[in-house]
């Protein structure tokens, strides 16, 4: 391990840029997971989706992956709607939505990557934006902009929905159908209506989150794997259902794997921060901001 301060600073700032990308691939779990207790296995999946929207957009017409995913976004919110209908009607109405609803979203996770693999293959896209070569040097600290733009754009987008989510009656009575729905129908609100404007809400989130991931990285149909446990984690270690929480658990899920990648190696570093989830889950189990 060879350690120097200007290390240190790098790792601590790519750690904080990649932590907010973290933080909007688990905002749409935050929703789904910690709000309305929908364990939604396949997210990773909608979100390797919205990488190719973007991808099959920025190659045909040369419009921004962002700009591309913000307009794809009632699209996504339409899927998610109408997921949440199918899901509803086969397992929560009938009380069986534990493992055979969790089953349910395993197979969606299949369908849609096996999908993607028989039209475009397992070849590593990519997309081009002005943004993804520069970046921006301030002494002897390095800010990729192809990371610092994703990071910026998903504060908005969750700092967006935390308001929804306060400051607006729809925002109230999802974050009240969690809690009490028989309240929610003695006010005239049908609770089931909610639940689907959340879960669509959540689906939404991955079309943004789709055009962060393809503009950080080359993807191919499997990589969402590699975020099913991670997003998990960053949900539970920020509490479930806080978004402020999910942003402060990305970003020090974030700096914690850039330490552990720049002074030992990548390999160590999945295991390292899974390490500091239960060590924090083991001091405050409700998680960071839990209630």
């Amino acid at each position: 391990m060879i350690f120097s301060f200007d290390l240190l600073i790098n790792a601590i700032v790519s750690g904080i840029l990649i932590g907010g990308f973290y933080a909007a691939v688990t905002s749409g779990v935050s929703l789904a997971f910690g709000i309305l207790d929908i364990v939604n296995i396949a997210h990773p999946a909608f979100i390797i989706l919205g990488s190719y929207v973007a991808y099959i957009v920025n190659m045909t017409f040369g419009i921004d992956p962002i700009l591309t995913a913000i307009v794809a976004t009632p699209l996504f919110y339409v899927l998610g709607a109408g997921i949440y209908q199918v899901y509803y009607v086969s397992f929560e109405k009938r009380g069986q939505e534990s493992l055979r609803g969790l089953a349910f979203f395993f197979g969606l996770l299949f369908i849609t990557e096996v999908s993607l693999v028989l039209y475009f293959g397992v070849d590593y896209r990519y997309v081009a934006a002005p943004y993804i070569g520069p970046t921006w040097h301030f002494g002897d600290v390095d800010l990729p902009l192809r990371i610092m733009v994703p990071c910026a754009v998903s504060l908005l987008l969750i700092a967006a929905l935390q308001l929804i989510l306060t400051r607006s009656f729809i925002g109230r009575a999802i974050m009240a159908v969690a809690q009490d729905q028989l309240a929610l129908r003695l006010m005239a609100i049908d609770p089931i209506r909610i639940k689907r404007i959340a879960f669509g809400i959540s689906i939404a989130t991955a079309s943004l989150a789709g055009a962060f991931l393809i503009i950080i990285q080359p993807v191919e149909p499997s990589v969402g794997r590699e975020y099913i446990g991670r997003v998990f984690a960053i949900c539970v270690l920020g509490g479930m259902g806080s978004l402020p929480g999910t942003v402060i658990a990305a970003m020090l899920v974030g700096i914690v794997e850039s330490l552990t990648s720049t002074f030992y190696g990548p390999s160590w570093a999945p295991a390292v921060s899974f390490g500091f989830l239960l060590l924090t889950l083991a001091v405050r189990p409700a998680g960071l901001l839990g209630r």
